[in-house]
């Protein structure tokens, strides 16, 4: 048996309120397996209402939340503190206001003892990847919602990490930029072997990218449905109107509706 990408086994995650001071529990005996795909990577989505504990199971992946029980395995390896095997895109822009859209890209490179002449290459390449490098040595300020959120894509991406966790990155977007955004990591990915985990509320989003599907229960988060999606050939805008794709939409939709454990603002047909 190979060893897995990302083993999430049996995992509960609880905080304190700072108001009440009580113990709430986010995430509740959790576990999911994602295998290990050389040259093919894998799009894993969550999808459920806000505040129901999709960002938490990130964040433990990631290392920036302990857990309570349970075991979190990457590649075989117990996850600690964050490490360059797993990188994380946040919902909200994270680039350096200081630095250049190049020198952002090269943040982690830099880090990592990388030669100057090596990060630039690579930082460029990567741009060109995301369709940035004419903007290379602008500062954020200057760039749009979309372009800032495709410079911490490439950023974390060129640090090539097993594990991409995207906590909602295109939840702030207008409707045209969030569809370029998903073809880019649709793109990217097929160029790749990641394994992207990524979190959602909207239905429509979660079938265009996901191989995979967990759905999830209101807080705390339980595995209510998987959903195994098929391979779409044509992952252009226009599969969102095939026949085939409003089947695997409809599906989902009608087990949301069955799933009393599934409440709030899931969204359908961005």
């Amino acid at each position: 048996m190979t060893t897995p990408r990302l083993d999430f086994d049996h995992v509960t995650v609880r905080y304190l309120d700072q108001k009440t001071q009580k113990r709430i529990e986010a995430v509740r005996d959790v576990s999911f397996r994602i295998e290990d795909k050389p040259t093919l990577g894998e799009m894993v989505v969550f999808l459920g209402p806000s505040g129901c504990g999709k960002s938490t199971i990130l964040k433990a992946i990631a290392g920036l939340l302990p857990i309570d029980e349970g075991r979190i395995e990457v590649t075989g390896a117990p996850v600690g503190p964050p490490g360059k095997d797993r990188g994380m895109v946040f919902q909200a822009y994270t680039s350096f206001a200081w630095l250049t859209v190049r020198e952002n890209v090269e943040y982690g490179l830099r880090l990592a003892g990388v030669a100057p002449a090596e990060r630039r290459a690579r930082s460029l390449e990567m741009l060109k990847a995301v369709d940035l490098v004419d903007s290379a040595d602008a500062y954020p300020k200057a760039l749009s919602g979309g372009m800032k959120q495709r410079v911490a894509i490439a950023r974390t991406l060129l640090n090539n990490p097993k594990v991409l966790l995207m906590d909602e990155p295109f939840g702030a977007l207008d409707p045209n930029t969030r569809w370029g955004m998903q073809g880019l990591v649709l793109d990217m990915l097929r160029r790749s072997d990641n394994t992207v985990l990524f979190v959602t509320h909207d239905v429509s989003e979660a079938v265009y990218l996901a191989d995979t599907i967990y759905v999830l229960s209101s807080r705390p988060a339980q595995i209510v449905h998987r959903i195994d999606v098929p391979f779409f050939a044509d992952r252009s805008f226009g599969v969102k109107s095939t026949p085939q794709f409003r089947e695997v939409e409809d599906h989902l939709l009608g087990l949301l509706h069955q799933s009393p454990h599934v409440q709030g603002n899931i969204r359908v047909g961005v």
